[in-house]
């Protein structure tokens, strides 16, 4: 059929993504995009660096920010998005919104973080208490918590894998272990954080059998950046993506913050776990976790709306480049 009176190609609408130098989950950022926004990635350079602190540190210098956002800018993004948890938790609130001036400055598109991002969606779900999951070592889990204390979020209990490299390694199995292990208290939210950790297909799993929202690093930075567009992010069973009540529709009153904190915990990296599935790959370098069964069965209807109770554990593979 001849289309050449339609006058070629149309162009898509434009989110940049400036993400940390070791991100190897662009395939899972995709998921989250409707077929007519198109996602622009670029890399801060490399550091002789662990995941640490330090990293966290390195990878959003504003100046390192300011030139990897002037590179997006070739392609005219409409929105530019920071993909890194702990580089926008680290410097707290106020570092982040300074990170956000110096990326906006630099392109002069509006510009957000994913830990920006986190409280945008704190604030959506009206919830204040949370149980947390990371990949990080202890100071960095901490960091994240002081983050989210500053912002009036308490956290109920944790689970962390101490990790300081390979995190995009670590098999769905152990996410969803530490799950688990995370929700001990009157959580009001599950938050996973880290955008180099795979969670797409971990979510509908975790509310179905929590029965609260699971936020995770790169779906609360998709939902963000998108809603800058007026877009909607996309992705089945997941409470932050359910359209909710305009603000003059009556909603449920939120539960005061004021929770005990429990002690942390970090996940033993040597304690064996059941063999993998075979439709995992063999990460023999990634550390694993305890497997802890759920106290009670759980009904198979989360606040992402029902899901099929048959619905499969993905193959690990699926959220890997």
């Amino acid at each position: 059929m001849d289309v050449s009176f339609l006058g070629g190609p149309q162009p898509q609408r434009g989110v940049g993504v400036v993400a940390p130098f070791d991100f190897a989950l662009d395939r899972e950022l995709w998921r989250w995009v409707p077929d007519d926004i198109s996602l622009r990635l670029t890399r801060t350079p490399y550091v002789p660096v662990e995941v640490s602190l330090d990293l966290a540190r390195l990878v959003s210098e504003h100046e390192t920010l300011g030139e990897a956002v002037r590179a997006l800018g070739v392609s005219e993004p409409e929105v530019v998005a920071y993909a890194c948890a702990s580089g926008s938790f680290v410097g707290g609130p106020a570092g982040e919104k300074a990170m956000c001036e110096a990326m906006t400055r630099a392109g002069e598109v509006p510009s957000l973080t994913t830990s920006g991002a986190l409280v945008e969606a704190l604030e959506e779900l009206g919830v204040s208490r949370i149980a947390l999951v990371t990949p990080y070592t202890e100071s960095v889990t901490r960091a994240l918590e002081e983050y989210l204390a500053e912002v009036g979020a308490a956290v109920t209990g944790r689970a962390f894998l101490g990790l300081t490299r390979d995190i995009w390694k670590v098999p769905y199995r152990s996410v969803m272990d530490m799950a688990r292990q995370a929700v001990v208290g009157a959580a009001d939210a599950l938050f996973i954080s880290c955008t180099n950790l795979p969670t797409y297909d971990v979510i509908p799993q975790l509310e179905a059998e929590l029965g609260m929202p699971v936020l995770s690093a790169n779906q609360v930075t998709m939902w963000a950046a998108l809603r800058r567009l007026g877009a909607h992010a996309v992705g089945p069973y997941q409470a932050l993506l359910l359209d909710r009540p305009s603000p003059q529709e009556p909603t449920a009153p939120t539960v005061p913050a004021v929770v005990p904190v429990i002690q942390i915990t970090p996940i033993s990296p040597t304690v064996p776990v059941p063999p993998p599935l075979e439709s995992e790959p063999p990460a023999e370098s990634v550390p694993t976790v305890e497997s802890v069964a759920p106290a009670s069965p759980v009904a198979p209807a989360g606040p992402g709306g029902p899901v099929p109770p048959s619905l499969p554990l993905p193959d690990d593979t699926e959220g890997w480049t």
